[in-house]
C-alpha cells in the first residue's frame, strides 16, 4: 500500500507564514476556526494529557486589549515605539492564543508537554495555510509577560502562552526568505 502524499509534500516544501501586516479581514468564522483547531490538536501527545488549550481572540476582544497591552509595555519600562509595536500586533483579524497548560504526570516530563504545545502552534499555522488563510506564529510581550497573560488572558499561574497564531485573509504574498543550509545543520552517523 502506498502512503505517499505528494500534495502534502508540495505544501510543506512551499509553505510560508504570512505576516499579520499583510493580512486583512475577514477572519475565519466560528465553524472554520473549529475545524482548524481540531486539525491543530492532532499532535504528538505522550500520555494523551492534552497539555494545551486555546483562547480565540476576536476583533472586539483584540480592540479592547490593545490599549491595555500598550499600557503594560510602557509600565514594563519599554519605550513608546515598543508599546505601539506590541499593540499594533493586535490588528490581525483573529488571534488564537495557544496556551501551554502543563499536567502533573509521573510519566510525562513537562518538557515533552511544552513540545506538544509547540506542535499545536505549528499545526494551527499549517492548517490555516492549507485552508487558504494567511497565518503566522508570533509571541511578543503579550505572550511572554506572565502578568499580562494572567491579568488579561486569564492564564493560571502554571500556564504560559506558547504562541499567538494570527489568522486572516491573505494579502500580498511575502517574499521567500533564506532557508537553512541542511548540510551545515546535519550530522550523519552510519
Amino acid at each position: 500500500m502506498d502512503y505517499r502524499n505528494d500534495d502534502a509534500l508540495r505544501f510543506l516544501a512551499t509553505r510560508r507564514s504570512h505576516p499579520p501586516k499583510l493580512m486583512t479581514g475577514p477572519a475565519p468564522d466560528h465553524e472554520d476556526l473549529t475545524r482548524l483547531l481540531t486539525l491543530a490538536a492532532r499532535v504528538p501527545d505522550h500520555g494523551k494529557l492534552e497539555p494545551w488549550r486555546f483562547i480565540v481572540l476576536g476583533r472586539q476582544t483584540l480592540d479592547a486589549l490593545a490599549p491595555s497591552l500598550h499600557k503594560a509595555v510602557l509600565a514594563s519600562g519599554q519605550d513608546q515605539a515598543a508599546a505601539e509595536k506590541a499593540a499594533s500586533a493586535f490588528a490581525s483579524p483573529v488571534i488564537v492564543a495557544v496556551v501551554h497548560s502543563p499536567v502533573v504526570s509521573p510519566k510525562v516530563p513537562e518538557w515533552e508537554q511544552v513540545l506538544s504545545a509547540g506542535a499545536v502552534c505549528l499545526g494551527l499555522v499549517n492548517a490555516a495555510l492549507a485552508a487558504g488563510w494567511g497565518a503566522a506564529w508570533l509571541t511578543g510581550f503579550a505572550a511572554l509577560d506572565p502578568d499580562f497573560g494572567r491579568s488579561y488572558l486569564g492564564l493560571l499561574r502554571q500556564e504560559r502562552v506558547a504562541g499567538l497564531i494570527h489568522i486572516g485573509t491573505r494579502g500580498a504574498t511575502p517574499p521567500e526568505r533564506p532557508r537553512p543550509d541542511i548540510d551545515t545543520k546535519t550530522e550523519w552517523r552510519p
